[in-house]
């Protein structure tokens, strides 16, 4: 089975003029068709480097990534990108806001539109199609957010802190929307978070990583029961504490040692 995403080696240097800086170093991931995998640890270690190297906005200064089997040389279609900011254009209708990326490579037809106006729907916002983004919660936004990476039909999802800005109880109910809705279509997805339990409810796997520089330290498997259950249900599954007790002395042990 060819990986999603394979990263052979990665290392990452920043150079500014005062300085050059090694993010990543030595970072070794396969994730597989239909994966949900995690990307946990302290500021600082290169969690944010990582997930812009396989969207092909960054090139490592070492090693080499592949998407589908395909080396990364820059931005793909294949891969879409999730950000904690919403991003939409204030002038731009919902619609028009979640079309964005179909414009942009040119596969924007009367049958593409037809199938985001059903997503906007699926997302309950089939209502708010005309209205503006200021005329929407945070909450609303990010679905609009992400009905907009989804209408270009990617087959890897990249989603960076996406919930951080939003409220305790509309955050869960994301996180088993984008799960669900997942799920549903068969795509994979990287998630980067600072909440544990919102990685290990979420996720197949949760990668713990270390800094200074940015490494791989451990990987932990989600039981499956708890992967097979709603993130808001899974947080009450058997051994879902004691997993979440597990890495958080990890990541303290290693916050210990540095």
């Amino acid at each position: 089975m060819v990986p999603v995403v394979e990263l052979r080696n990665i290392a990452h240097v920043y150079v500014t003029d005062r300085e050059a800086l090694l993010s990543v170093e030595g970072i070794q991931l396969k994730v597989l068709p239909g994966e949900f995998v995690s990307l946990v640890g302290p500021s600082g270690c290169g969690k944010t480097t990582i997930l812009s190297i396989i969207a092909g906005l960054l090139q490592p200064s070492l090693g080499e990534a592949k998407v589908n089997g395909h080396s990364v040389n820059g931005p793909s279609p294949e891969v879409g990108y999730m950000l904690q900011q919403d991003f939409l254009f204030p002038w731009r209708t919902i619609m028009d806001n979640t079309l964005i990326g179909l414009e942009l490579t040119g596969r924007l037809t009367e049958q593409s539109r037809i199938s985001t106006a059903e997503l906007l729907k699926e997302m309950g916002l089939g209502a708010s199609s005309r209205l503006y983004p200021q005329q929407l919660s945070g909450g609303m936004r990010q679905r609009v957010a992400l009905v907009r990476t989804l209408a270009t039909d990617p087959g890897l999802l990249l989603l960076d802190e996406p919930f951080s800005a939003l409220d305790y109880q509309t955050k869960l109910q994301l996180e088993d929307l984008i799960v669900e809705t997942l799920r549903e279509r068969n795509k994979t997805a990287i998630l980067v978070t600072h909440d544990l339990s919102e990685a290990i409810a979420m996720s197949d796997k949760v990668v713990l990583l270390k800094r200074n520089p940015g490494r791989i330290h451990r990987t932990f498997i989600v039981p499956e029961h708890i992967r097979n259950t709603q993130p808001f249900y899974a947080r009450k599954e058997p051994g879902f504490n004691e997993l979440f007790h597990e890495i958080w002395s990890e990541m303290e042990s290693l916050d210990g040692k540095e």
